[in-house]
């Protein structure tokens, strides 16, 4: 074998290094009175030089045969993850201080990274179902963590029971599809399909092979119908591990998924495209209905990213560069608006003695006016209201799936258009409690820790700079075209 391969695999190599590090680190500090300060630092700077790695990896390569190919699409799509994933990293401090597993908590994020770095890299589906494993397990870790408080441990058994049926259902759709062309390399999936498509006996086998292989994928996704474990799993997962499920293993499978659609699935166009408008209106229909009826925050934002990943999917809907390019944007907005949110959660539930309930935040700008105004900013990004960065990301899904331009998928434009007026209302009954709403016992007045204001900043500067800066979607447009 030829070891120099691995020199193609620079990102993966460095994000090991740094899980190493961190391992060491962890072991060396284990007795530090200061170890959780040095370890969210420490894992902190190693995530941005990791994010600098991926920026400068971009060059198209392969390795193992074409097992391992990346792009320059996937070079960014990585480093927007691991920038949100530093997000992560520095508002989930004052949640690691209440455990004891601070090592183990970094460690099991960066292996999970590292899954899906992995899984977006892969040009062979057993690759491609190594890396979706190599992150769902640590993931069912990172849930069940907190498992002597409030329901982390079901929430984990949920997460886990879920993710091996939905793995079970994807590994035999993907036997379906080796049965039927005789090879799982996604670039000689293309021809043999093309050519096996003409083949009546064939035909039947392929598409029960894809149907099976996305109902696995819409799990890990949580589009509708595979989202029943998203509200549970939310809410019982401790604040930080939810924040990064919705919004940095999301956007991985979402990458993924239309990365295989577009190259692999291409010669199956007329069916996957009339699936996906079903599932992406039922996601986001469905989803916002729910989404009002949520009392509880972490619920309210679980059914809300259901939603969010109905609108991701739009932009698979026009086969395009530009869908791509949508893609890689909208999850870049959605990662600092959504972080946002989950970062003033996080602090309040950790200074309100556990508290997630949408009734405790009445009265919230009365006693924290920072944090409620900085939450609003985050919420109008996630509805979509301008200038905030969420209108300009949700007007790129809709341009792109208009470029598709059939009837139907007008239809599923103006089906997305109105449910975006749905989802202002819900967004802002919370804006409401925080501003509107008496309460007869108001949330106290609290200083947040330099690490949550640290995390807040940065999103919110994403969210008013990603809107008013054409020069971060244009970058993205130009990797994905020389990608595409």
């Amino acid at each position: 074998m030829n070891y120099g391969q691995f020199f193609n695999m620079i990102p993966e190599a460095s994000l090991i290094a740094a899980l190493i590090v961190v391992f060491i680190a962890d072991f060396i500090l284990h007795k530090n009175e200061k170890r959780h300060q040095a370890l969210v630092l420490l894992t902190t700077a190693l995530m941005a030089a990791q994010a600098m790695v991926c920026m400068m990896a971009m060059e198209p390569s392969s390795a193992f045969s074409g097992m391992y190919v990346t792009t320059a699409s996937t070079g960014m799509m990585k480093a927007i993850l691991t920038m949100g994933t530093i997000i992560v990293v520095i508002m989930s401090k004052p949640w690691v201080e209440t455990t004891k597993y601070a090592g183990e908590y970094y460690m099991l994020i960066l292996s999970t990274l590292l899954g899906m770095y992995m899984m977006m890299s892969s040009g062979h589906f057993l690759l491609f179902f190594l890396g979706l494993e190599m992150a769902s397990v640590p993931m069912a870790c990172l849930v069940a963590m907190d498992k002597w408080k409030r329901h982390s441990a079901e929430a984990g058994a949920k997460f886990i029971l879920t993710a091996t049926f939905s793995s079970g259902v994807m590994l035999y759709g993907i036997s379906f599809l080796y049965g039927a062309l005789g090879t799982l390399y996604f670039n000689d999936m293309v021809p043999r399909l093309s050519n096996a498509m003409d083949i009546s006996s064939r035909l039947p086998m392929l598409i029960i092979g894809f149907v099976f292989f996305f109902s696995g994928l819409g799990f890990k996704i949580s589009l509708v119908p595979f989202h029943f474990w998203t509200a549970d799993t939310y809410q019982g997962a401790p604040t930080p591990v939810t924040a990064y499920l919705s919004v940095i293993s999301k956007g991985a499978a979402a990458f993924t998924l239309a990365v295989i659609l577009m190259k692999v699935f291409a010669p199956m166009l007329q069916y996957w495209q009339y699936l996906l408008y079903i599932v992406i209106v039922l996601s986001i229909t469905i989803a916002n209905l729910f989404a009002i009826r949520q009392g509880e925050l972490k619920r309210f934002m679980a059914f809300s990213s259901i939603s969010q990943a109905g609108y991701i999917m739009l932009a698979v809907v026009g086969n395009s560069a530009m869908g791509m390019t949508a893609l890689m944007y909208y999850t870049l907005i959605y990662i600092v608006a959504n972080m946002a949110v989950f970062t003033v959660i996080n602090i309040v539930e950790q200074k309100n003695g556990g508290t997630t309930e949408m009734a405790s935040y009445n009265g919230f700008y009365a006693t924290n006016p920072k944090l409620a105004f900085l939450m609003t900013v985050a919420l109008f990004s996630l509805a979509g209201i301008p200038p905030f960065a969420g209108m300009f990301s949700k007007f790129f899904v809709f341009m792109a799936a208009a470029e598709q331009g059939s009837y139907w998928a007008y239809v599923v434009l103006f089906v997305a258009l109105v449910n975006t007026v749905v989802s202002l209302y819900y967004y802002l009954l919370i804006v409401k409690a925080m501003f509107i709403n008496k309460a007869d016992h108001p949330l106290p007045t609290f200083k947040s820790d330099c690490y949550t204001r640290l995390a807040l900043a940065i999103c919110t500067v994403g969210i008013i700079m990603f809107g008013v800066c054409p020069y971060i979607f244009n970058w993205i447009e130009s990797l994905s075209i020389n990608s595409f």
